[in-house]
């Protein structure tokens, strides 16, 4: 494997992923181009409007399958969740988080009964005949399978000869699917002035995304219980069309899928004969090039060496390797630092987030991490037929800019306790996972 980080006498960074092998360059001449500003056709918030500007929103539970959980918080600050809502009582609690179906799933139940024989459970079937037993509820689903039938062609004529009870028994298939998404409760912030100001992770109190992250959690260990042929559940977030998001609305999705996936079984076949792979090949080499962004005492995060966009990688350095292994301190380092570099990256920049653990049926040791990468390039003809990626933001660039921001952060108060920059230890084996054996 070449050196991972070169610099070239002209101020040339070439870089090659450690762990793919993705060669990327950032150019002296492409570098320092802004990432984000106002957006040119802001306009002022329109009050009666606020809780209706996408199908996410407070003033549009209906438009979204049914809900399988929300997270509610007290006036003193202690969180619950509340499962199953029925249609005519969405609006009597004020969710922090909801967790819905997906309306349009990468892998619907049809593809796991044809090709798993996947049966839906007698208390799924159950669920869903007893939300649409009243007009309310069965309003909703018909409303909802109808939209979803539509877009895959099936016409007004066919939905009409169509007997209503034939509907509502597809209609289980609402509550039966495994491609979830995690919806925050805010399309603007607070007290929002303009429509472009809108309520990304970094927005969020560390005590909010800490709830975002618990719930996203949970939702990942019950989809995995949910669905007996799934070997992985893909955690992610696009933030912003750019980023592949469909709407501008905080969210995090989870698809659970029947295979590894090819970037999952590369890293498990160089595990199985260097354990301490992500150890050596990454933190530690971030340590050693002054590449650590900042650590508290269960998570360590650092510039990425060998992305395609400028990416920042947040580790647990727990011992425990999937994220519900995590005691909540644990939990809750991961969060802070990833929401730390979210509030540092700021609203405007699309991202993706993407969560990477070990899978459920892999005894190879692999710890949980967290990337956050900048869409802030272009993909074009010169990558797709050179594979050389030209990335406009070096390691060592993207490091000291998050570090600055996240030294004012931290001074404003609106982070949580870490240690930044220099302060941090550059020690090197900061990663615990390949002790356990679990």
């Amino acid at each position: 494997m070449p050196e991972p980080l070169r610099r070239l006498p002209d101020g040339t960074i070439k870089q090659v992923s450690p762990l793919t092998g993705t060669v990327v360059w950032t150019v002296s001449s492409r570098a320092h181009r802004p990432l984000s500003g106002p957006t040119a056709d802001r306009r002022p918030v329109d009050p009666s409007s606020a809780g209706r500007i996408c199908a996410f929103c407070s003033d549009r539970y209906l438009e979204t399958p049914p809900e399988k959980s929300r997270l509610v918080v007290a006036l003193d600050g202690t969180s619950s969740v509340l499962r199953d809502v029925p249609a005519e009582h969405l609006t009597d609690s004020t969710p922090q988080l909801r967790r819905i179906p997906n309306l349009f799933e990468i892998l619907p139940p049809e593809y796991w009964r044809t090709n798993h024989g996947y049966v839906v459970p007698a208390q799924t079937v159950d669920l869903a005949r007893t939300y649409t037993a009243t007009p309310q509820g069965r309003s909703h689903v018909l409303a909802i399978l109808r939209r979803r039938l539509t877009s895959a062609g099936v016409s007004d004529d066919v939905w009409a000869e169509t007997a209503e009870a034939v509907w509502l028994e597809r209609g289980v298939d609402l509550f039966a699917g495994s491609h979830d998404v995690i919806v925050a409760r805010r399309h603007l912030v607070d007290d929002a002035v303009f429509d472009d100001e809108l309520a990304g992770s970094g927005t969020l109190t560390p005590d909010e995304h800490h709830r975002y992250v618990t719930f996203t959690i949970e939702a990942m260990r019950e989809l995995y219980a949910a669905q007996p042929h799934a070997r992985y559940v893909a955690v992610f977030q696009n933030w912003l069309r750019p980023a592949g998001a469909s709407f501008d609305h905080l969210h995090k999705q989870l698809v659970a899928i029947d295979e590894h996936g090819p970037e999952i079984d590369r890293e498990l076949r160089r595990l199985r004969h260097d354990p301490n792979l992500f150890t050596t090949a990454v933190v530690d080499h971030a340590a050693a090039h002054r590449l650590v962004v900042a650590e508290n005492d269960h998570a360590i995060a650092v510039a990425g060496v060998g992305h395609r966009y400028p990416a920042i990688e947040v580790y647990s350095t727990s011992e425990n390797q999937r994220p519900w292994e995590h005691t909540d301190a644990e939990v809750r380092g991961v969060s802070d630092l990833l929401h730390a570099v979210h509030a540092a990256t700021g609203a405007r920049v699309p991202t993706n987030e993407e969560w990477h653990h070990r899978p459920p049926d892999a005894t190879e040791p692999m710890p949980w991490r967290i990337l956050l990468k900048w869409r802030v390039s272009t993909l074009a003809g010169f990558e797709g037929g050179t594979r050389i990626n030209v990335n406009t933001v070096d390691p060592f660039t993207l490091r000291d800019q998050v570090v600055a921001d996240l030294h004012q952060l931290r001074e404003a108060g609106t982070i949580g306790p870490m240690r930044v920059g220099d302060e941090c230890s550059h020690r090197l084996g900061a990663l615990g996972y390949a002790v356990s054996d679990r």
